[in-house]
């Protein structure tokens, strides 16, 4: 008899360890919301300095192939007590990969995000308690000059649990941990040449959802030194947490009847947008972004009437305000444009919890780098008038394209009205 426990306790303790087992896959293909806040106190050559908080946000769009990331600096308190807001957000490109294992693949690597790579995950299921290791990056700035130094890691995962996040979602617990190295041999040549030492640790908890391997979650625990050629010396410690969070469905049965009142869309091609909705099986794409082809919603464009445009995108419902008219070679917008922009402010109202990225275009005229100044320009214009009919400005992402992507051919005026435009983007 007491064999026979023996052996049923045996296979119950097997049991529950088969039962624990997890295979960690990246299986993400919506588009997503991802928050960096880092609160850390700072020692200038050993002296403290201060508090630094910062928190960069970012809306990443699943286009099928790869992810296209706007990135912003929402705010930031400097060392020295001030507090800097740039006011609009400002878009910082960003595109990349991500496969089943969690390895990123920067495309367009303007120093965001910021963590590469992290969390990994082994091809092997793991039990309870069980641990493996994996490559990873970060990008750095620690002098806020503008050029980000990659530093390698090396990172130690363990899987220590399950439990059920604040929005309900069941995911696993996995603790990280690893140390910065970065001199003596290992350096980033496009990185800061300034930056010749690097060295600390890092103790991470995390939540990675079971259903699509996203670390919804992340605190990081960091202790770390910097060292430059002039012997300045900048330490770092406390905490960076990332968040990933999705946006909100576009209520269209709200929207679309706000089109039709002010005058854009007719009830008939407003029915073509519902029908196309709901043909096109919801917002997002089937394959991930490593690859494969997109599904998601079906195309529909409208050039709607008062000179306002109503398409479906990847990124969300896009308004474009066509052929608008700014006093010459100026972000200035004339008095004509109030009845369209009060349209525009009592739509986007409609959808009270949504962000909205707001991307200038011009006409080409052979000075891309002034054209896509001027674009931002007017970009800037077009949320300022929004914000004064009520909208918060926070909402707002701003990005300039130039006449990088025409609609039209720059060599008629026609053509070039047309691209004097701004898209301006619900985004879900």
């Amino acid at each position: 008899m007491k064999r026979t426990l023996t052996l049923l306790a045996l296979c119950l303790t097997m049991c529950a360890s088969f039962a624990q087992q997890a295979e960690l896959l990246y299986r993400g293909n919506r588009n997503y919301q991802l928050v960096e806040r880092t609160d850390l106190l700072r020692y200038d050559n050993g002296k403290y300095t201060g508090l630094v908080s910062r928190e960069v946000r970012s809306f990443i769009t699943n286009t099928g192939t790869f992810y296209d990331g706007s990135f912003y600096v929402l705010q930031q308190t400097k060392h020295d007590a001030r507090s800097v807001n740039s006011g609009i957000n400002d878009s910082i490109p960003s595109q990349f990969t991500i496969d089943e294992d969690g390895d990123l693949c920067m495309v367009t690597d303007n120093g965001y995000p910021s963590f590469r790579s992290f969390p990994a995950f082994t091809s092997q299921k793991v039990s309870l308690g069980q641990s493996w290791h994996a490559s990873a990056e970060r990008a750095v700035d620690p002098l806020e000059k503008g050029i980000f130094t990659i530093l390698p890691l090396y990172v130690e995962y363990t899987y220590t649990g399950d439990t059920v996040s604040d929005s309900g979602e069941e995911v696993y617990v996995i603790t990280a941990r690893w140390a910065t190295r970065y001199g003596n041999g290992v350096y980033d040549e496009q990185g800061d040449p300034d930056l010749v030492k690097a060295a600390g640790s890092h103790e991470a908890t995390m939540h990675v959802s079971k259903a699509t391997g996203t670390a919804l979650v992340v605190r990081d625990r960091t202790d770390e030194q910097f060292t430059y050629a002039d012997g300045r010396t900048v330490r770092l410690k406390g905490t960076i947490s990332l968040f990933t969070k999705y946006p909100p469905v576009i209520d269209r049965s709200k929207i679309f009847p706000a089109l039709q009142r002010v005058g854009i869309l007719s009830a008939e091609e407003s029915e073509q947008f519902v029908s196309g909705w709901v043909s096109g099986a919801g917002n997002g794409n089937t394959s991930g972004a490593s690859g494969g082809t997109s599904g998601g919603k079906r195309p529909v464009s409208v050039t709607g009437r008062k000179g306002i445009g109503v398409s479906e995108t990847a990124s969300g419902l896009m308004l474009t305000m066509q052929n608008l008219r700014f006093k010459p070679d100026s972000a200035e917008l004339l008095p004509e444009e109030a009845e369209r922009l009060d349209d525009i402010a009592a739509i986007l109202k409609e959808v009270p919890n949504s962000l909205f990225m707001v991307e200038g275009h011009t006409a080409s005229t052979g000075n891309p780098s002034g054209e896509k100044t001027l674009s931002l320009e007017r970009a800037h214009a077009i949320v300022k008038a929004l914000v004064a009919r009520g909208l918060a400005q926070e909402r707002f992402i701003c990005k300039g394209s130039g006449g990088t992507k025409p609609l039209a051919d720059n060599s008629t005026a026609e053509g070039k009205a047309l691209n004097r435009r701004v898209e301006i983007t619900i985004l879900e």
